[in-house]
């Protein structure tokens, strides 16, 4: 089958200066990129043609780092998201404790401390007002903290002579007992795994439905990052099932018996299969700077000498990356916090050391909101690519300037620093924490303005062309798939996205406003905006 474009701004990805008049599709893949007479040339009796109407196509995005089983689980949940107050939100889970009057347990997401009215997190006491019976979960929008009600405490185990788990903390009010306050996963993971095992799954039935949001905004390839044996076998069950539309590319958390994990899923491994790949793995070495728990090298600002945490210790980050190595596979960590990422950096060298080397294999640093030029040089030295989370420029750059001071505050998600070193930078958005909107990561990339309409860290803006090869080719190599996708050139997959207009031609401060009006996986429409 053929499929002949025109009529609209063609932008190849390769080079800011290209300008070809025709794109032609045939079985899947694109055949040829050039002159409209020339591609009329190729095309048989049956081909199609499509006129673009001015509108713009260009390789279709590609998600950097996202949790596409965890956005599958919570998009069900009731969002606390809009709530401005304790009183809202009280109000808010009552009302939900109303919809779901047969349900015995309750967890809400979307919650951010940062933007209530009382401007700190609740406690198990605004909970316990609206149920001292059925648990209640109130899951933070960054993911890396809860509050619970007493029921809840009590069903996951978590005791008042609970100590600090590692790379956790408990929240307590002043005479030492828990105030249901559950900060990183290694303290609300009990939580969690109760939740999902009593509330009623369909993995399946969700998957095929959260895959649908990616295609809306114009992604064919996602990611399930930090994924558990039990979700890997989830995934691996919908792949067969067939459910998946979009590639899936899975990096399962790096422990104990993540080898013989890795080994029992090889079908998956560094290949597709029925769309799901598994492509190496990941860790965590710290929290989030929004909410105080990312692991500094400077206090936080006000602080004496709070600095954050660590998650991990040396030894078994080095083990981690001495295990991708042998692999052959690339290990992904989240860095948030610039002394966080000094371990992965130090590990990393560490294992490549004791290894002998390793080849191209791209280890990457997830978010990098505080990383220091001299960490980006060391990265480039090192082929570790950066997956910048930018948009926390928008959504959180008011509170970085408050958490991290003027100087560190601006400079978050250092992308221009990135480009000047030589990296690959990619984009992600780490749903669920944000909605999978790829045109509003891009307008953060390039205007790098707050909610409050602040201006912060304009010397580490970019331009659109250097935006849109953060979640095109850049994000094809973070894959090792630039070879098949990111780009339109012959022989490539034709996964592409038609846009309302051209991103270049665009205002810059209304790159948000431009809608996905089509989104193509190997040369079929998955997505079509409706007129």
């Amino acid at each position: 089958m053929q499929k002949l474009y025109y009529g609209g701004d063609i932008l190849t990805m390769v080079r800011k200066t290209d300008a070809p008049e025709a794109l032609l599709v045939e079985d899947g893949r694109i055949r040829f990129v050039g002159g409209l007479t020339e591609a009329k040339a190729l095309c048989g009796a049956k081909a199609e043609f499509v006129n673009l109407g001015g509108r713009a196509l260009l390789p279709s995005f590609i998600d950097g780092h996202s949790h596409i089983s965890l956005y599958a689980k919570f998009a069900s949940f009731p969002d606390a998201s809009g709530c401005t107050s304790f009183a809202e939100l009280a109000l808010f889970l009552k009302n939900c404790l109303k919809e779901q009057a047969e349900c015995d347990v309750l967890l809400a997401v979307g919650y951010d401390h940062n933007f209530l009215k009382e401007g700190v997190h609740p406690t198990r006491e605004l909970l316990d007002e609206v149920s001292e019976t059925v648990p209640i979960c109130l899951y933070h929008s960054s993911g890396h903290m809860c509050v619970v009600n007493t029921a809840m405490l009590r069903q996951a185990g978590i005791t008042e002579r609970a100590a600090d788990p590692r790379g956790g903390h408990y929240g307590r009010y002043g005479d030492g007992t828990l105030n249901g306050y559950l900060e990183e996963p290694a303290a609300f993971a009990p939580v969690l795994l109760w939740v999902f095992k009593r509330i009623g799954q369909d993995p399946v039935r969700q998957l095929h439905e959260v895959q649908e949001i990616y295609l809306k905004y114009g992604i064919t390839t996602v990611q399930d990052g930090g994924t558990s044996a039990e979700t890997l076998k989830e995934l691996s069950a919908a792949a067969d099932a067939g459910c998946f539309r979009v590639d899936v590319v899975a990096y399962p958390l790096f422990r104990e018996g993540t080898e013989q994990l890795l080994v029992e899923y090889g079908r998956y491994f560094r290949r597709y299969q029925n769309r799901l790949k598994v492509a190496g793995t990941k860790i965590f070495l710290d929290g989030s700077p929004q909410g105080k728990s990312a692991w500094l090298t400077r206090p936080y600002e006000g602080e004496e000498s709070y600095c954050g945490y660590p998650t991990e210790e040396d030894s078994f980050v080095t083990e981690a990356a001495k295990s991708a190595i042998k692999q052959g596979c690339q290990l992904l960590a989240h860095c948030n916090g610039d002394a966080a990422s000094d371990q992965y950096i130090r590990c990393y060298k560490r294992a490549l050391k004791e290894a002998g080397g390793g080849t191209d294999l791209r280890p990457v640093m997830i978010h990098c909101q505080t990383v220091r030029d001299d960490q980006l040089r060391e990265m480039a030295d090192i082929g570790m690519l950066p997956s910048i989370f930018v948009a926390h420029t928008y959504y959180w750059g008011d509170v970085h300037l408050k958490n991290l001071g003027a100087e560190r505050g601006a400079r978050i998600s250092p992308v221009k620093s990135a480009l000047d070193c030589g990296l690959r930078y990619n984009f992600h958005q780490d749903c669920p924490v944000l909605a999978p909107d790829m045109m509003k990561t891009v307008w953060c990339a390039v205007n790098r303005v707050t909610r409050k309409g602040i201006k912060i860290g304009e010397e580490q803006a970019v331009d659109v062309f250097d935006a849109l090869k953060g979640i095109t080719v850049n994000a094809a190599y973070a894959y090792h798939e630039e070879h098949k996708k990111g780009t339109l050139e012959s022989g490539k997959l034709a996964d592409m996205v038609i846009l309302e207009e051209n991103p270049l031609k665009a205002d810059c401060a209304k790159l948000a406003d431009i809608r996905v009006c089509e989104t193509i996986k190997e040369g079929k429409t998955l997505y079509r905006k409706e007129a």
